[in-house]
């Protein structure tokens, strides 16, 4: 059983950042939504960025809103918070498709774009990407410890266990 410390909710299209090893970063109800937890054990700086989409269009200036734009964002805010760009790992949860209509899932689905933006995101910066737990087509929460870098995931109807 995991402990709540002092729970941050990061909401939609926000990103949250914090150095209190006391505190744990929490994305509920993530569907076809990502949770991106990043974490410096070194320093003990912990981030989690809740990206909605996963291409910035139109001009829109909400940069967490999405996961091309979101994930940058969120590593600046670790490192301006002290983290260092290569003790950085991430973990990835949600991306599922939540959608039921066939012809709906086949040209939407959100949450395939929104992984498959996220691990392009990774590789051209260079993000150590350590656990996932994505797709399907049911919700989850998503926790990010502070403390020790831990992530989970809880999957409705079932058991919070860590992302490897």
């Amino acid at each position: 059983m995991f402990l709540e410390l002092a729970p941050i909710a990061v909401g939609l299209g926000e990103i949250k950042i914090s150095t209190d090893s006391e505190s744990v970063l929490v994305a509920y109800g993530l569907g076809s939504c990502l949770g991106i937890g990043m974490y410096d054990s070194a320093a003990k700086i912990g981030g989690m960025l809740h990206a909605v989409l996963p291409q910035r269009t139109n001009g829109d200036m909400r940069l967490t809103q999405y996961v091309d734009t979101g994930v940058p964002e969120m590593v600046k805010r670790m490192l301006a918070a002290g983290a260092r760009r290569e003790h950085l790992i991430v973990r990835v949860a949600g991306g599922a498709n939540m959608l039921l209509n066939v012809a709906f899932v086949k040209t939407l689905n959100i949450g395939e774009r929104n992984v498959a933006a996220a691990h392009e995101v990774f590789t051209r910066a260079g993000l150590n990407v350590v656990g996932q737990e994505v797709g399907g087509n049911t919700g989850r929460t998503v926790r990010l410890y502070v403390a020790d870098g831990r992530m989970t995931v809880r999957m409705m109807g079932g058991r919070e266990r860590e992302v490897q």
